[in-house]
């Protein structure tokens, strides 16, 4: 949605009602985009089984009664006596009775898969994590089902001498299989690809590593704090223009499936070596800043692109809208119209990097950002996002236009050279 102090993308169907000032106006707010679900997958089994219940509190016990000591007359001493074999022999059979419970109930719970009907033959993915001891893995396999007994795969290891052998990974068995051709598969490895890690389009490194974390358990914290320029600018000729030693915009959006459970670093090197490949190696980027350079006189380095294009990732829709707000912006940074003089982008989406969620007005006068481009003329200081192969292409190939000014719902859009024209978009 555009307004007296800019134009950003608004996501309400229905327009603003009221009429808006060029000065001492209360800015509109916008809505973020609406974010991608976050895709859910299936994280890898944790060695050390389900989390505990919290622990149940106790009612205090009645206190008992203390018992008379004194002394017994020997004719009660001897009945006693001949009474005794009662209780211990009550005692053994109640021994007896725990035992067999253990046996039923509490043994076969230690893995898990008895007691429970399963039918042969269904599929399940099993992960052995790296490192598993012998227990742990015969402890997923009975849970899972893929064997009902977990003495059966220890005969089966035995029987083919595969104690060292066992790898980690992603498996695909049936349930209820046979426990030689389970040890089998183990000894051979993985059959399966690893888990899949879909990161949207117009993800920040920060929402990139919470996705991280859902998938492979890695702490979003450590993911962020490996994802530093510095640590592979050797590795990337490219990072060599990041700013604040930052990833932000090259982490780039598609799906990735690893083997196993990747680190932060491997997952992190695939990310910037597919920027390279979807980017670098197909589009044609210095013929395109040159395009711009003699359209628009606007001066752009690969790393200010990027830049730009996170912005109109966030602020357009589809191709051909994109195209269209990218040459909004650029003929903002060039000068023209309204803007001769004064270079400002006016995009909520560059302050909603700082707030992550909807922007007011009071945050565009009270945010004292780099990232508010109310207040700050030309770029902000590193993209807000991973962009789209699609944005950074329609930044690229901008419209032929000389709008300053874009008004765009899910349903309508509306650019305009003006600022009266632009007021009657919404009007």
């Amino acid at each position: 949605m555009a307004n007296d102090y800019g134009s950003h993308r608004d996501q309400r169907p229905e327009r603003p009602a009221g009429k808006r000032f060029r000065s001492n106006a209360q800015v509109p707010t916008s809505r973020p985009a609406a974010s991608a679900p976050r895709p859910r997958a299936a994280a890898p089994r944790s060695a050390q089984g389900a989390a505990s219940h919290p622990g149940r509190v106790q009612t205090p016990s009645q206190p008992r009664a203390h018992a008379r000591v004194g002394r017994t007359h020997p004719a009660y001493a001897q009945a006693a006596a001949k009474r005794s074999g009662l209780p211990v022999i009550l005692g053994v059979l109640v021994a007896i009775a725990v035992v067999a419970a253990a046996a039923i109930f509490v043994f076969p719970r230690m893995f898990g898969g008895a007691g429970v009907a399963v039918e042969a033959g269904q599929p399940v993915n099993v992960t052995i994590p790296e490192g598993a001891t012998g227990d742990l893995i015969a402890q997923t396999l009975v849970e899972n089902h893929v064997v009902e007994d977990a003495g059966e795969y220890y005969a089966a290891v035995k029987k083919l001498g595969a104690e060292m052998q066992l790898k980690p990974g992603e498996y695909r068995f049936e349930t209820l299989q046979d426990p030689i051709a389970v040890v089998k598969q183990l000894v051979a490895g993985p059959n399966v690809d690893g888990l899949k890690l879909t990161v949207p389009e117009g993800k920040t490194v920060s929402q990139t590593a919470r996705i991280v974390e859902e998938v492979y358990g890695i702490p979003a914290d450590d993911f962020i704090a490996q994802a530093k320029a510095s640590n592979y600018e050797a590795d990337f000729a490219f990072l060599s223009e990041a700013a604040n030693d930052s990833l932000e915009g090259f982490l780039f959006p598609k799906t990735y499936t690893f083997s196993g459970t990747p680190t932060a670093d491997q997952i992190i090197r695939a990310m910037l070596s597919q920027y390279q490949a979807d980017v670098l190696d197909v589009l044609d980027v210095d013929a395109g800043l040159a395009s711009i350079k003699a359209r628009f006189g606007v001066e752009l380095t690969a790393y200010q692109l990027l830049d730009l294009a996170s912005i109109v990732e966030r602020e357009g829709l589809h191709a051909k809208q994109r195209s269209h707000v990218a040459s909004v912006f650029l003929n903002r940074l060039a000068g023209k119209g309204d803007f001769a003089g004064r270079p400002y982008l006016q995009s909520d989406a560059t302050l909603m990097y700082v707030t992550d969620g909807e922007v007011t007005a009071k945050d565009i006068q009270a945010i004292d950002s780099p990232y508010n481009s109310y207040k700050n003329a030309g770029l902000p200081p590193t993209p807000i996002c991973s962009p789209s192969v699609e944005a950074i292409r329609a930044t690229l190939n901008p419209t032929d236009s000389n709008d300053l000014y874009f008004f765009i719902t899910q349903d309508e859009e509306f650019f305009s050279e003006t600022y009266d024209d632009h007021q009657k978009s919404w009007e």
